[in-house]
This record gives C-alpha cells, sequence and structure tokens, in this order.
C-alpha cells in the first residue's frame, strides 16, 4: 500500500524551476522527474514536480527573486565516506558554497546538511560525553569525516 505524502516542499525560484530540478534529480540518488506544468499562453514551465529519495517535491517559478536561507535546509545522510564526498561535490557543483558542519549552499541558494547514517546511532545511544566529543570534532569541519567522527565519539581523538 502507497501512502500518499500529505506535506510537500514547493521550492521557488524565480525562472529556473527547471534548471533547479534537473540539477537536483541529476545529483541525488534514487530522483526522476514527475510532471511539467507549462504556461498555456507563452510555453514556459510553472512547476516541475519531481521526487527526491522518495520525497516528493514542486519547484516553482514565482517570478520574485526570493532568497533561500539557512532558516531552511534539506538533509541527506549517506552511508559512507564515499557517498559524502560525491553528494557534497555534486551539490556544490559549480557556485555553490561550502558553510560549516556538514552544511553546504547548491548553485541555486538551497542549504544542504550531508552527513553520516552513523550520527543516528550516536544520537540513539546514551552516551552524552561521547556526543560532546563529536560535536566538538564536527564544528571544526566542513565537510564531515565519518573516520574523524568515530574517532572522537569512541574518545580516541
Amino acid at each position: 500500500m502507497k501512502i500518499k505524502q500529505r506535506i510537500t516542499p514547493f521550492l521557488s525560484y524565480c525562472d529556473r524551476a527547471e534548471e533547479a530540478a534537473d540539477f537536483y534529480v541529476s545529483v541525488i540518488p534514487d530522483s526522476h522527474i514527475i510532471r511539467k506544468v507549462v504556461n498555456p499562453s507563452d510555453q514556459s514551465v510553472l512547476t516541475v514536480e519531481f521526487e527526491m529519495c522518495g520525497m516528493r517535491t514542486i519547484a516553482l517559478n514565482a517570478g520574485q527573486q526570493w532568497e533561500f536561507t539557512e532558516a531552511f535546509s534539506l538533509a541527506i545522510v549517506c552511508d559512507s565516506q564515499e557517498e559524502i564526498d560525491r553528494l557534497w561535490d555534486d551539490l556544490l557543483g559549480d557556485g555553490g558554497q561550502e558553510l560549516a558542519c556538514g552544511w553546504l549552499k547548491d548553485p541555486f541558494g538551497m542549504c544542504w546538511q550531508v552527513w553520516p547514517s552513523v550520527m543516528e546511532d550516536w544520537f540513539a545511544a546514551d552516551s552524552p560525553a561521547g556526543l560532546q566529543r563529536m560535536f566538538k570534532a564536527l564544528w571544526q569541519m566542513k565537510k564531515l569525516d565519518i573516520a574523524a567522527l568515530t574517532k572522537a565519539y569512541a574518545g580516541n581523538e
């Protein structure tokens, strides 16, 4: 049984919705374009509905020069350092910006958190000291390094 997604993020662009959606589906695994809605009067793209890792999203050409901020980000969990490295580089694309603590801003201004799946285990474990050490290491990084975070969590800095 397929459960319908009840909340759908709309990402608004002045006029680059199609370009952004194409970028995201080319970078994020298990992603694809679902449909494009065009303006019948001039055939320009109004919206692009796409799916990233099972999350339906709509890119909207709003005609406004709105800016994304760090107040909203998309997080992608990675199972290996190789996956972190690939997604980090691909999401930076041409014109992105490295931020701190596993965050980056893509060429369209959207903020992403690229972090390892092992962090979910650390958050669920009852180890405040391990988390403190891990966060101390994480705060010194831009792109996250699983080996260094693992060493810090374990107390083997």
